[in-house]
């Protein structure tokens, strides 16, 4: 039976994968600070993106997102491990996103399905992202 403990840590590590969704389909670059830890290690490149520290990841992201004219990320629910005061979470996620068109009829939209593998660190702050690594479940481009 899990502690109350846990079942917090599970809780604020859940709250900070929905974080990081709003924060990116809402293009809220910033509040992505109060998702990573400030030396994160961020892999997209399995779905075409970049790998570096946050810094360079979330500048990159305010860079490269304004060239879709939408996109919104579908969580299913993350199986999460505590370990005292680091974790991992596996999270599949479901990922249209639509590009910007000179037919706003019919804007092709490329469907994305992949797993989101974190690491988390407890800080003085609360949960934090580590690390996160995308691994690609499947991909349909327009």
């Amino acid at each position: 039976m899990l502690s109350q403990a846990e079942m917090s840590d599970r809780w604020q590590i859940q709250q900070l994968l929905v974080d990081y969704s709003t924060a990116i389909d809402t293009r809220n670059f910033d509040d992505l600070d109060a998702v990573f830890t400030g030396d994160a290690y961020i892999d997209y490149r399995a779905m075409g993106g970049i790998d570096g520290h946050y810094p360079q990841v979330k500048a990159w992201l305010a860079e490269v997102l304004p060239n879709f004219a939408g996109y919104a990320h579908m969580l299913g629910l993350p199986s999460i491990r505590v370990d005292g005061d680091t974790a991992t979470a596996r999270t599949f996620c479901f990922n249209p996103m639509v590009f910007a068109s000179k037919s706003p009829e019919t804007p092709p939209t490329m469907l994305l399905g992949l797993w989101y593998d974190d690491d988390f660190v407890r800080t003085a702050d609360g949960w934090r992202m580590s690390r996160r690594v995308e691994t690609k479940c499947f991909e349909k481009l327009p």
